[in-house]
């Protein structure tokens, strides 16, 4: 299984005729593709959930919400979906992109919420020992660059010392590992098998985090 070179084709002719006309002209086009895609992302559910508990998949519209956006163009000149892990007890979710030129996959958390973000910091404040472990596997390393990426604060968060040693952690406001692809990559027959290798790859630090997530500090479960 893998994306065929019409469907990468698709996605570059999309952008640059990013309209609701050339869009309906070539409808037959965009289905073929959209085939294409769901096959191959179905294909990478069945690969995770050889390895993970997979509760949903979502394949994203290819239409843009543009209500608030300056961006008027009406499609998404690209395939995305994400897939979540199962149950209170499992954080995290997958996410893969597939556009011309700008094609990536993703893992971790996007927008922790208040309460999360807040737990997942003083457990780095507790100790970093054990994330600094995961980002420096050898998986992790080669695959994502042993870092996380996401926005993040200029400073420490309010009640945290900015001088701590695991101030580049704590003042994240989100923990995302990424990795880019080129179109070479995306078109080749092993693409399906890169993905799965790096998903596998997020599992220590998937694991990790939802533990961290479902325990206070003193270890005590948060959930029945």
């Amino acid at each position: 299984m893998q994306i065929e070179k019409s469907t990468l084709q698709y996605l570059t002719d999309l952008k640059e005729n990013n309209i609701r006309e050339w869009y309906h002209e070539n409808k037959d086009t965009f289905q073929i593709a959209q085939t294409n895609a769901k096959d191959f992302y179905q294909a990478i559910r069945n690969n995770l959930e050889k390895q993970d508990d997979i509760d949903k998949f979502k394949l994203f519209r290819i239409y843009r919400d543009i209500r608030f956006s300056k961006d008027k163009t009406p499609f998404n000149p690209h395939f995305a979906g994400s897939f979540s892990r199962t149950g209170k007890k499992l954080r995290g979710g997958y996410y893969l992109r597939i556009r011309s030129g700008e094609s990536f996959l993703a893992g971790g958390f996007w927008e922790p919420n208040k309460e999360d973000l807040f737990r997942i910091r003083k457990e780095f404040e507790y100790s970093d020992s054990e994330i600094r472990k995961i980002l420096s596997n050898q998986p992790f390393k080669e695959i994502f660059g042993g870092t996380l990426e996401g926005s993040e604060l200029k400073t420490a968060p309010k009640g945290f010392d900015k001088e701590h040693a695991a101030i580049d952690l704590i003042r994240k406001k989100a923990f995302v590992a990424v990795r880019n692809f080129t179109d070479k990559e995306v078109l080749s027959t092993n693409f399906l098998e890169e993905v799965n290798q790096s998903f596998l790859a997020l599992r220590p630090f998937f694991d990790y985090m939802s533990d961290v997530l479902t325990t206070n500090l003193n270890g005590e479960s948060l959930i029945d």
